[in-house]
């Protein structure tokens, strides 16, 4: 027995999505300042979330969104830099992907890695020619799983009112 296209997909678990993607920081990845540029570190994001959103989907997935990016920390030249991805919530086509950025700075490879940017994105599943497709359920496994699910609903909830306002407001 084969399954009906239209079958809803298996849900997997948040563990299932979980990637992390390292670098070392080059002098090509530098601003003016003499720090990492934002934007290598906002690729950087894109990139590892991407790789967790199309890891859950089975497929393809693009960026829909950054709804939030937090850098809490400069990152230097010769740090080597580890990006966390995974899954938070799934609704029917698009997923809230959270991404922890972490630093171990070169010249203190002893000392815990610093904490130096939070991301949460939303991608959307999408098939071959572009148009969104359902995404399956991701099931929370941790308690720490469930509230990122939890506040990935607020973070949604906000992007709709928001969105919902600033449609109100141009149609006067």
């Amino acid at each position: 027995m084969t399954d009906h296209p239209s079958a809803p997909p298996q849900g997997k678990a948040t563990s299932y999505s979980r990637v992390t993607l390292s670098r070392i920081m080059t002098a090509v990845d530098v601003n003016l300042y003499g720090t990492v540029h934002g934007g290598v570190l906002m690729k950087f994001v894109d990139d590892v979330a991407g790789a967790a959103a199309a890891r859950h989907s089975g497929g393809t997935a693009v960026t829909a969104a950054i709804d939030e990016i937090v850098f809490s920390e400069a990152v230097r030249v010769g740090d080597l830099v580890h990006a966390h991805a995974q899954v938070n919530w799934t609704g029917q086509t698009s997923m809230e992907v959270g991404v922890r950025v972490v630093a171990e700075r070169w010249d203190s490879a002893e000392e815990e890695p610093v904490r130096v940017a939070t991301a949460y994105l939303v991608f959307v599943g999408v098939d071959v020619g572009g148009a969104p497709r359902a995404v399956r359920p991701v099931l929370p496994e941790t308690p720490q799983d469930e509230r990122r699910y939890r506040e990935a609903e607020i973070r949604r909830a906000h992007r709709l009112a928001r969105r919902r306002a600033i449609q109100a407001h141009r149609s006067l």
